[in-house]
C-alpha cells in the first residue's frame, strides 16, 4: 500500500502543479533601463530600430516606453520583430498613438511563444504614420546596455545608448521534461527499499521502517492522551477555548496590518491575506519549538517510572500544536475568501508545505529539547533567537525592501521559503516551481536528521539530569 501511495500522489502532484511544473519565468528576460531622454518624435517616415540578442528559451512579449511630449497625439504605431538569421518576421503589432500616455508603455505579445530566438540576433522595428506635432516618441536610455549585440539606430543613424524596452518569456523547467523518468526511477528505488524491508522482516531483522511502525501502534494510546493533554492544557479555565485559535492570529493580523500598511505603505496586493499567511505560519513554528523545548524536562516524572521511547514526547508537542495551526488556518481561508481570492487546484497542494514545516519544527524541537535537559539557560536563548527569527522573516514587510548586501540571509532561512510557498498558493493560486519543493523538503529532511541524530546519541543521559 506504500508504494500504491506513492503512484496517486505522484499522479496528483502532477495534475496539481501544472503549468508550474514546466515552465518558469526566464532568467533571461531583458529589463526596463531607465529612461534619460525621448529619441526621435515618430512621424512618417521616421524609424526606431533596436538590435538585440535574448536568452530565453520561449519569448512571449517585447515592450516600449513611451514619451508623449505632453500632449495628445493622433495617428498609428506599428512595433515588428524580425529574426536576423533567417529575416523572418517574428511578431508585429499597431497601436493607437492617442491612446499613448506620457510614460506608458506598449506590449506586443506573441500569439503563441516563440522558440527559436534563443541566442539568435533580433530587430525591433518602430515605425508611425503620425503627423508632425502629433506622434509620440519611444524613450531611450543614454547608457549602452548589452554589449555589441545591442545596437540603436535612429532614422538609419546608429546612436549611443539603449531603447527602453524589455523582452520577456519563459524558459522549460528540467524536473518537468523529465518528470516521468524520474517518477519511474524514484519508484524503483522506493520499491526496492521496500522489498529490503519485507525480506529482512521475513528473517526476524527489524528496519527502520518496521520499528517505526511497531513503535507508532504500541504506543497510540499514549500518544493520543499526551496530545490531548496538552491541547487542554493549553485552554484550561479559559472562558473562549479553542476559540482563541481563530481569534489570536486575527487580533495579530489587525493590528500589524493597521501599522504596516498606514505607518510604513508597503505596497504588497491582498496585504491581510500575505500578512496572515507569516503570522500563522510563524506562531505555530514559535510554539511548537517552545513547548517541544521542554517536553523532556517536562515530563521528568514519566521518563524516571516508565519506559516510553523518548523522541514520543517532542513529538506529541509538536502534534498538539499542529492541531492548533489546522484550526487557524480557517481564518486564513475566510480571510483570503472575504479578500476577493477565489480556491484554486494549487491550495490543494497546501498539506505538503505544512508537513515540510512540521517535520522541520520536529527535528529542531528535538535539538532544543536536548540541549535544554543538559543547559537550562536554552529557553531563554531560544526566546532572544526565536525574536531574531521572527525579523529576519518577511512576515509583516515584503522581501524586496531588504537591500541587496543581506538578501543572502532570506536565502540560509528555512521559514522564508515556507511563508513564500503557502503565499504562492494562497494568493497566486498556483504551484511554485520544482525547486521550492526541493528546497523545503532538503530543509525538513535535513533538519529533522540533525535534531534525530543529536536527540539519540544523548537520550541515555537524559534521565541522570531530571
Amino acid at each position: 500500500w506504500l508504494f500504491i501511495t506513492y503512484l496517486v500522489l505522484a499522479f496528483l502532484f502532477y495534475f496539481l502543479s501544472g503549468y508550474q511544473l514546466h515552465f518558469r519565468q526566464s532568467k533571461g528576460n531583458l529589463s526596463m533601463p531607465s529612461a534619460s531622454s525621448g529619441t526621435v518624435e515618430l512621424v512618417e517616415g521616421a524609424s526606431v530600430t533596436q538590435d538585440f540578442v535574448v536568452v530565453i528559451q520561449r519569448l512571449q512579449n517585447v515592450s516600449v516606453q513611451w514619451g508623449t511630449y505632453n500632449r495628445p497625439n493622433s495617428g498609428s504605431v506599428l512595433m515588428q520583430l524580425y529574426n536576423l538569421k533567417d529575416n523572418s518576421l517574428l511578431m508585429s503589432q499597431s497601436f493607437d498613438a492617442a491612446t499613448i500616455s506620457e510614460g506608458s508603455i506598449t506590449s506586443m505579445a506573441a500569439e503563441k511563444p516563440i522558440e527559436t530566438v534563443y541566442g539568435v540576433p533580433l530587430r525591433l522595428i518602430i515605425t508611425s504614420n503620425s503627423l508632425p506635432g502629433s506622434a509620440a516618441s519611444p524613450m531611450m536610455s543614454a547608457t549602452a546596455q548589452g554589449g555589441n549585440s545591442f545596437i540603436l539606430t535612429l532614422n538609419n543613424a546608429p546612436v549611443e545608448g539603449t531603447l527602453c524596452f524589455v523582452a520577456t518569456g519563459e524558459d522549460y523547467i528540467w524536473t518537468g521534461l523529465h518528470y516521468w523518468k524520474l517518477v519511474s526511477g524514484m519508484g524503483v528505488v522506493f520499491a526496492l527499499y521496500l522489498y529490503s524491508v519485507y525480506r529482512k522482516w521475513t528473517y526476524g531483522k527489524n528496519s527502520l521502517l518496521v520499528n517505526a511502525v511497531f513503535a507508532m501502534s504500541k504506543y497510540r494510546f499514549l500518544i493520543k492522551q499526551l496530545v490531548a493533554r496538552d491541547f487542554k492544557s493549553k485552554y484550561k479555565r479559559s472562558v473562549l477555548g479553542v476559540f482563541w485559535s481563530f481569534l489570536n492570529p486575527l487580533l495579530t493580523m489587525i493590528v500589524q496590518y493597521l501599522v504596516f500598511s498606514n505607518l510604513f505603505r508597503f505596497d504588497v496586493p491582498y496585504y491581510p491575506v500575505y500578512l496572515l499567511c507569516g503570522i500563522i505560519l510563524f506562531n505555530f513554528f514559535s510554539e511548537a519549538c517552545g513547548m517541544t523545548l521542554a517536553s523532556i524536562v517536562g515530563n521528568a516524572s514519566l521518563i524516571t517510572k516508565v519506559y516510553v521511547p523518548k523522541y514520543v514526547y517532542p513529538m506529541t508537542r509538536v502534534l498538539s500544536s499542529f492541531i492548533n495551526f489546522l484550526i487557524a488556518l480557517v481564518p486564513l481561508f475566510a480571510v483570503a475568501l472575504f479578500s476577493g481570492l477565489h480556491p484554486t487546484k494549487a491550495w490543494l497542494l497546501l498539506p505538503f508545505v505544512l508537513i515540510c514545516l512540521a517535520v522541520f519544527t520536529l527535528g529542531l524541537g528535538m535539538l532544543l529539547a536536548t540541549a535544554m535537559t543538559f543547559f537550562r539557560d536554552t529557553q531563554f536563548l531560544w526566546g532572544v533567537l526565536s525574536m531574531i527569527w521572527m525579523y529576519l522573516t518577511p512576515i509583516f514587510y515584503p522581501a524586496s525592501i531588504l537591500p541587496e548586501n543581506i538578501v543572502w540571509v532570506l536565502k540560509c532561512n528555512p521559514l522564508y521559503y515556507f511563508v513564500t510557498f503557502t503565499r504562492i498558493l494562497i494568493i497566486d493560486g498556483v504551484s511554485p516551481e520544482p525547486v521550492m519543493y526541493f528546497t523545503c523538503a532538503s530543509f525538513s529532511l535535513c533538519m529533522l536528521g540533525l535534531g534525530a541524530a543529536l536527540f539519540k546519541k544523548h537520550q541515555d543521559n537524559f534521565v541522570l539530569y531530571l
